[in-house]
């Protein structure tokens, strides 16, 4: 059995705002450190053998601070990139739709239509599943961590359950947040989805300091 541990990067000051980020390199913000440490905290004594991460900064600098007790190296992956979201990217919904309805509502219709400079939805599934199909093939009976994007390991989640990648929305990933896969040679199992339990102390200092 492979145990793929999926982990969703922390909090950046675009997620905050509910920007749109694709590929788009924002780092963490304090809280996405905070988050990144409580992740750690709580994966340091699992036997992972290997640490996969999108080289988009955000999930870099999450899955560094994970690895560092189990002393590993963090293998980045361009395939793990979230969908390039284009002209959309650094804008809230509501400004998409006040400046770009045309492109949106084309987009909402049909993810094959991308926004402009954007990443149609059959290219972006097709290099996510040929990451996931090469980590099933490098690795038999471990512990494998992969830190990406929700778009990315919604993705894999799907391809793993025989869902439909267009259904993908409809799994929730937040930040910093565990999903767990088993999987088998006749099928797979989703064990946890949009775990968060580790960040009650995380959630609560952070509503300490806006306070402040």
């Amino acid at each position: 059995m492979l145990r793929l541990l999926l982990i969703r990067h922390g909090e950046t000051d675009w997620n905050a705002q509910g920007r749109y980020q694709g590929q788009t390199d924002i780092p963490l913000n304090a809280v996405g450190w905070q988050q990144a440490q409580a992740l750690a905290q709580r994966l340091a004594r699992e036997p992972l053998t290997a640490i996969y991460a999108s080289d988009l900064r955000r999930a870099g600098q999450t899955a560094t601070v994970i690895a560092e007790p189990h002393q590993l190296p963090v293998r980045h992956d361009p395939r793990l990139r979230e969908m390039r979201f284009g002209v959309f990217e650094g804008l809230t919904y509501a400004e998409i739709a006040a400046r770009y309805p045309g492109a949106l509502a084309a987009w909402q219709q049909d993810r094959d239509t991308p926004p402009p400079g954007g990443e149609a939805l059959a290219a972006f599934s097709a290099r996510v599943r040929d990451f996931f199909d090469a980590v099933i093939a490098a690795h038999d009976d471990a512990a494998v961590l992969v830190v990406a994007h929700g778009g990315a390991l919604r993705d894999m989640i799907c391809r793993a359950l025989d869902i439909p990648a267009d259904r993908r929305w409809n799994l929730a990933m937040d930040n910093a947040s565990l999903s767990e896969l088993h999987l088998y040679d006749g099928g797979a199992v989703l064990y946890r989805l949009n775990d968060t339990a580790h960040l009650d102390t995380v959630s609560e200092g952070a509503h300490a300091m806006s306070s402040a």
